[in-house]
């Protein structure tokens, strides 16, 4: 599997990572996770993302893999300990997060923690980054990085304090394409995609009950792609056009199936989209996208 340098760190992301939220929501099991990710590691993936806030994630995945921590690049997130939607940003509680992470992922640190969709007052604040900046000077973490989007991920941008920005872009969620993409590989800020396949939103016939799908299948609705009246080949067009993103490193794909890691892996295959169906994908949403489709967090 191809990977990429991440920005002006030493870290050569494979182009799909593991991301750790359904495993945790959706309550898999200790052996389906060990199952799964044994597997994924064994295909070439070398990038495991989590949060403190994803339920058991963080304990299921040190569980899982604890062993061969040196196979694999281990990122996390801070800011939500009680569970998502109860920030807490005291620069003590996100310290005592990332030590209570350590201890559930098994491992002595992270490669990257980020702060998790903290809001521009807080970063504005600073006292949110001064604190990942204590953890790298204490070897809790090698980097830091804002995982978030719209104008905070700008600021976290411009600020030159975060190593990495991880943030939505996908066929249904093109505005950090214009807005901090440019300026990241400017400032050689490492990019994570996060939804790099729009929560494959187009599979379903009707607009789903689930809230976390209704926003990009509405989205998709109106764009209308002709490329995903193709079934077959939807979802590899899709998670391509987020890695031919300029400025794109690596992109987070979830999954609680152990079969669907490889599934992904060959989704990127083929390399990067030709530039004429990438540009006729950012034509189409520049010509339906209201200013109002903000990234989704």
């Amino acid at each position: 599997m191809e990977r990429r340098r991440l920005g002006t760190t030493d870290i050569d992301a494979s182009v799909l990572g593991f991301g750790g939220s359904e495993i945790g929501y959706q309550g898999v099991g200790a052996r389906a996770v060990a199952t799964l990710l044994g597997r994924a590691l064994d295909a070439g993936l070398n990038v495991i993302d989590t949060a403190e806030c994803y339920a058991d994630s963080e304990t299921l995945i040190g569980n899982a893999v604890g062993e061969r921590r040196r196979e694999f690049y281990l990122f996390t997130k801070c800011g939500h300990a009680g569970g998502w939607g109860r920030a807490d940003w005291k620069p003590k509680s996100l310290l005592k997060s990332l030590e209570r992470s350590l201890e559930r992922l098994a491992t002595d640190y992270v490669d990257l923690i980020q702060l998790h969709s903290c809001s521009l007052k807080e970063l504005e604040r600073g006292d949110v980054i001064t604190a990942l900046e204590q953890a790298r000077e204490r070897g809790l973490t090698r980097y830091i990085g804002y995982s978030g989007d719209g104008d905070a991920a700008l600021f976290a941008v411009r600020s030159g304090r975060f190593d990495t920005l991880q943030t939505s872009v996908s066929i249904a969620d093109q505005e950090a394409i214009d807005l901090t993409l440019p300026l990241a590989r400017e400032r050689g800020v490492g990019v994570i995609a996060k939804r790099p396949i729009a929560n494959a939103a187009w599979t379903y016939a009707k607009k789903p009950s689930e809230g976390y799908y209704q926003t990009y299948w509405s989205r998709l609705q109106k764009l209308d792609y002709e490329f995903l009246k193709a079934p077959q080949s939807a979802a590899s067009t899709a998670l391509r056009f987020t890695l031919t993103a300029p400025g794109v490193h690596t992109a987070i794909v979830g999954t609680t199936k152990p079969d669907r890691w490889q599934q992904n892996a060959a989704l990127t295959e083929e390399g990067s989209l030709p530039a004429r169906e990438f540009e006729a994908i950012r034509a189409r949403w520049r010509a339906v996208a209201p200013s109002s489709w903000a990234g989704q967090t």
